[in-house]
């Protein structure tokens, strides 16, 4: 069972002003798994935002279908967003307002009844149970963003998009943030994560999609991604400085950042570290520290977007 059906979807915006018809999604087709943490990743202007709003039901789609938790965003619409929780990037509240009050408020627009509500369990999850009647605005930053989760989950819905979450927080609520959404996870909420920040997508999720220019260029599970870079970087610390790469190293991709540092990116298949030593031990270099780094989704999302 899918969580997020999407097949073939178009959205054209019209000529306005000076700006052309845009072609925002060329026939996005995505299927994500119910219980899954899910990432969409892109450069700015790829489409995500486009498509996280369809979700939400804020444009409407030029064509295509999409379905949430098995629901018709065209046949049931009202029922399709209820199955969703949105976070968007801005942060959307009352500053007057406590964190208990405003997930009442909230709570009650979804039609949530007084005794079903989960304001105190909610404000414990995202970990602002001492802040519950603490006026809005006296929250930091990293608290607003945990507020806005809880405000997204106060009809519980069994999916939860959230977009760019931790744009202009810190590490250490970035990590309290994340902590709260593996929790959510873990009681089996489907996640749906937009960032820019791609070692969050390559920890977290188990699945990621990337798309560009209204396309998916790929969608693939997370290790399957990872695994089209086999390449590895290794650096030498050398006992001397030298000028220029020697000789003996002519058959690797070598460079020299600095007079004491060789580097040399390759693929673990064809070249072996054991024959770079030895070829530094023929140039008469004593090795004084070995360093590896490893091919991350970076560098495979910079090789399918550029």
């Amino acid at each position: 069972m899918t969580a997020i059906e999407i097949t073939d979807l178009h959205k054209t915006y019209a000529a306005s002003g000076k700006s052309g018809r845009k072609d925002a999604l060329k026939g996005v087709s995505l299927s994500i798994p119910r219980g899954s943490m899910f990432a969409l990743l892109g450069p700015n202007g790829a489409g995500k935002s486009t498509l996280i709003n369809i979700l939400a039901g804020l444009v409407m789609k030029t064509s295509g279908q999409v379905r949430i938790w098995d629901t018709d965003i065209d046949a049931d619409p009202r029922q399709a967003r209820a199955n969703i929780g949105i976070v968007p990037q801005e942060i959307v509240m009352d500053p007057f307002l406590t964190p208990a009050k405003a997930l009442d408020i909230q709570a009650g627009l979804y039609g949530v009844p007084k005794p079903e509500r989960r304001t105190k369990e909610l404000l414990e999850i995202v970990g602002l149970a001492d802040k519950a009647n603490a006026p809005a605005r006296s929250l930091s930053g990293g608290m607003k963003r945990r507020l806005m989760v809880a405000k997204a989950m106060v009809h519980t819905p069994p999916i939860l998009v959230l977009d760019e979450p931790t744009a202009g927080v810190d590490v250490e609520l970035r990590r309290q943030l994340w902590s709260n959404v593996k929790e959510l996870n873990r009681q089996g909420v489907t996640i749906l994560l937009t960032t820019h920040y791609l070692e969050e997508a390559q920890e977290l999720c188990d699945k990621i999609a990337i798309i560009n220019h209204g396309n998916v260029v790929v969608c693939e599970e997370t290790s399957t991604l990872l695994g089209r870079l086999n390449n590895k970087e290794i650096t030498f610390r050398l006992d001397q400085d030298i000028s220029e790469i020697p000789p003996a190293l002519s058959a690797f991709n070598t460079t020299l950042p600095t007079p004491r540092t060789l580097k040399i990116r390759y693929s673990p298949e064809e070249q072996s570290v054991g024959a770079m030593i030895a070829a530094l031990q023929r140039a008469k270099l004593g090795i004084i520290d070995i360093s590896t780094d490893e091919s991350d989704l970076e560098d495979v999302f910079l090789q399918l977007t550029q």
